[in-house]
């Protein structure tokens, strides 16, 4: 006798409206409702070289350009907040007009450029001003050599805007009145010494062109740069890292002659069996525009494979929703997310940084809400210069005092290497006993011994 089953459907109810989100990306002439910019047209707003020429550097360019939308006391707080920064500021019009003015102070874009200085929080104890120590890996200006088969090239030290919590503060934009700049490699005759280094070096396969922003290359020195790598037999993988497609998509759109350069550069390397992508920088849903859109088009259609490298900012990206809303958009652009960092320990942005845990929870949430390879990899790089760890991979994690150990075996074998979580986001208990210098080194003894890291020299942020 043959038995029959009744097959029982297993249907998902219907997605609610709001899981679409991503896709409502912001339309038309947003940028008119700043007074500035009321009588620009799409053609003006979308050239490069106008979104450069408009973009403020002082406080007094920022006064001119938001008189009308921000109160007095917003201004105030904003000229202070310059005159404090270990950074220079550089905000592009794009990224004004982006800026939600009847509340800049809780808006994302306005935390990640503007300085306040009523929002600033005192840095923690263990922070220097080059916290990752790229320049005790660096053989010659400009170059990071901490991994093995990889190196970090860094040829110019200017961008088209300055976040203020660069990782580079120490290197990057003009000096400021708490940070005189170190130089990096700025001359084509030190470029020049980077390579030589480089071919001297079999072991390296992979090379990131970064600054800096290799958007503020020009297109010669892209192709330049792009061909003197490729010749070099043992490479095998390029990444051209720019900021620019958050904050000024436009380049792309305008530029012909960079686009063209680049793309040159990436069908150069397919014929040589070789990689060469485009590494950008998305933080916010709100960077991406209907401009966005049709910047990251372009690069699709030529074949330009790119990827992004997000930082987990608090009042910027640090809640569930709001990183998987990004990581949603930037899948729909053609993006694909790649890292979220920790909060690199830089001076002066106290205030943005967020604890293990929060990042800990948050991929946990954003996993399995797309494709695997459309979902980022949360990672810490380890201060002390101990490269990028899984987030979660610590060896020990005190959440209560908000001390986290790794090891890199791999890249500083023997060492520990610690993430602090800002002091401000932990109990009150925990608060005390970091305002007491005898009990933190305590604190950091017990940790590394929980982590159980035998005979390791301690390595400090």
């Amino acid at each position: 006798m043959t038995q029959t089953f009744a097959l029982t459907p297993h249907t998902k109810p219907p997605v609610p409206p709001e899981q679409f989100e991503y896709k409502d990306l912001k339309q038309g002439e947003f940028w008119r409702h700043i007074p500035a910019y009321a009588e620009v047209d799409e053609a003006t707003f979308l050239d490069h070289l106008w979104q450069q020429r408009q973009s403020v550097k002082t406080a007094e360019e920022l006064l001119e350009t938001i008189r009308g939308v921000c109160s007095s006391e917003f201004y105030a707080d904003a000229e202070e907040g310059f005159r404090q920064a270990p950074m220079a500021v550089r905000v592009s019009p794009y990224a004004i007009a982006l800026i939600d003015w009847s509340d800049p102070i809780d808006d994302p874009i306005r935390r990640q450029f503007i300085p306040l200085a009523s929002a600033l929080l005192p840095d923690h104890p263990r922070l220097t001003l080059d916290s990752l120590h790229e320049q005790q890996d660096s053989p010659l200006p400009g170059l990071v050599h901490r991994y093995v088969d990889k190196a970090l090239f860094l040829p110019l030290a200017v961008c088209p805007v300055y976040c203020r919590f660069c990782t580079r503060s120490y290197a990057i934009g003009p000096d400021t009145e708490n940070v005189d700049k170190i130089t990096l490699a700025q001359t084509p005759k030190q470029w020049q010494e980077a390579f030589a280094y480089i071919a001297s070096r079999p072991e390296l396969e992979d090379i990131v062109i970064s600054g800096g922003d290799v958007y503020q290359l020009a297109p010669k020195n892209i192709e330049l740069i792009g061909n003197a790598l490729l010749d070099i037999p043992h490479l095998r993988r390029l990444r051209f890292a720019t900021k620019g497609p958050a904050i000024m998509p436009m380049k792309l759109i305008t530029h012909t002659e960079w686009l063209d350069a680049l793309t040159s550069i990436v069908e150069r390397g397919r014929k040589c069996g070789k990689e060469v992508v485009l590494h950008t920088h998305f933080n916010a849903p709100e960077e991406i525009t209907w401009i966005t859109q049709k910047a990251m088009r372009l690069l699709f259609e030529r074949g330009i494979f790119t990827r992004n490298q997000s930082v987990l900012i608090r009042g910027v990206n640090d809640t569930r929703e709001r990183m998987q809303l990004l990581t949603k958009r930037l899948g729909h652009i053609n993006v694909h997310p790649y890292y979220v960092y920790m909060h690199d320990m830089v001076k002066g942005v106290e205030e943005l940084r967020t604890t293990i845990a929060t990042a800990v929870d948050t991929e946990k949430f954003v996993r399995g809400s797309t494709a695997g390879f459309n979902t980022p990899t949360f990672v810490c790089d380890a201060p002390g210069g101990g490269g990028k760890r899984d987030v979660h991979s610590y060896e020990y994690y005190d959440r209560e005092n908000g001390i986290a150990v790794y090891a890199a075996p791999s890249v500083k074998p023997g060492q520990a290497f610690l993430y602090f979580d800002p002091i401000d986001q932990l109990g009150a208990e925990a608060q005390a006993r970091w305002s007491a210098a005898g009990i933190a080194e305590q604190m950091i003894r017990e940790a590394i011994d929980n982590a159980g890291l035998e005979n390791d020299q301690l390595v400090l942020a």
